[in-house]
């Protein structure tokens, strides 16, 4: 991906997470946090990753909320992006939170269920805690 297309995903995302956060009224729109664009190469099309905070049910009135005001939030971004021409936007769910969350469940979990490592009562070292000598054959 080049520079021009890393800088363009970034200033959509900047411009959708501001219009989102404070122009949009629509009470069926949640919680949301832009978290990633990825904008196809010719610029035609742009996925919107967008982490929500609530339930199943929330979130999915959150995505259809936001498919339905894509109109506006693509005017949005065109009004504040010189580009060639405006990517349609495609909002979908991105699940790498919940999937980090899930990770951390399972480790505080598996943590509780272990008991900590202990470390073994006998070594190799001899009475006065050093090494046994080397015999010069390479065994001890």
């Amino acid at each position: 991906m080049g520079r021009r297309l890393l800088r363009v995903n970034e200033a959509i995302k900047e411009v959708l997470s501001t219009a989102i956060g404070s122009e949009m009224l629509n009470p069926r729109v949640g919680f949301v946090t832009v978290t990633g664009v990825e904008t196809s190469p010719d610029l035609r099309y742009a996925k919107v990753f967008v982490s929500v905070m609530g339930k199943e049910a929330e979130r999915d009135a959150t995505l259809r909320a936001l498919t339905a005001s894509h109109g506006f939030l693509q005017a949005r971004v065109a009004g504040s992006l010189r580009l060639k021409r405006t990517p349609q936007l495609e909002f979908v769910y991105d699940e790498t939170i919940d999937r980090g969350m899930r990770i951390t469940q399972l480790m505080e979990h598996w943590a509780q269920e272990s008991p900590p490592n202990e470390v073994p009562a006998t070594t190799d070292e001899g009475a006065e805690g050093k090494p046994p000598a080397d015999d010069g054959k390479g065994q001890r």
